[in-house]
């Protein structure tokens, strides 16, 4: 088997689409973020779900952003590397939740139970060190990478600008939960995760049509020549 830039790319689809899927389906029937979930197997097959997807995310829009590297600019590559240090984090964090945690849950209630009401948006009682660090950064990757990121998508008009736009919206949506009722975290997020789908099917159709690419590269030249 030749692995091509093609093959790549469409991989690199495929991977956000069913990064998307695996975020909506996750949010289905939640458990409560209390230390009794986290003894479950249901929770450490949830989390564990969750660290794949993030792996699959960080692929995905990584296909994204080298489709399109001329096209998007400056604002591209800011909102690909927030974006992406997001997930990085997540990556850490998911991989703590799945493995740590249930062992943690025994030993040191209290401190998962404050790991788990700050991830949710509340108040800790005590003191969870890296940890707060560690979940506003992701908080931050997530919101304002996936704002950038999105913004920069519509604009380059290569990928389905619908997908592009509701990432967009849809990260910047997760402010209001600022305000909003715990209830909401779930819906809220699901957005994101239909965006991360349209964009992957996206870009594998893209990677179906070679003349796409070269079109793209034909007008980047034409737009090179009329700058000098």
């Amino acid at each position: 088997m030749t692995v091509t830039t093609t093959s790549l790319t469409r991989a690199a689809g495929l991977s956000a689409a069913v990064a998307g899927l695996i975020f909506c389906t996750v949010q289905i029937n939640h458990p409560p973020m209390e230390v009794a979930s986290v003894t479950t197997t249901e929770w450490v097959v949830r989390n564990g779900a969750k660290f794949v997807m993030a792996a699959l995310a960080l692929a995905g829009i990584t296909g994204m952003y080298l489709r399109q590297v001329r096209r998007i600019g400056i604002l591209g590559l800011i909102g690909y590397l927030v974006f992406s240090a997001g997930y990085i984090v997540m990556l850490g964090i998911e991989f703590v939740a799945t493995v740590v945690f249930p062992t943690l849950a025994d030993t040191a209630p209290g401190y998962v139970n404050d790991v788990l009401v700050t991830a949710a948006g509340g108040t800790p009682a005590g003191d969870i060190g890296l940890m707060q660090t560690a979940l506003s950064a992701e908080g931050v990757g997530y919101l304002a990478g996936g704002l950038l990121f999105g913004i920069a998508l519509f604009r380059a008009r290569v990928l389905a600008r619908w997908a592009a736009a509701l990432l967009a919206i849809g990260t910047l949506a997760t402010l209001a939960l600022a305000v909003l009722p715990e209830s909401f975290n779930r819906p809220l997020a699901i957005p994101t995760g239909v965006a991360l789908i349209g964009l992957g099917i996206s870009l594998w159709r893209d990677q179906r049509h070679p003349q796409t690419a070269i079109a793209d590269r034909t007008t980047v030249a034409l737009d090179q020549t009329a700058v000098r």
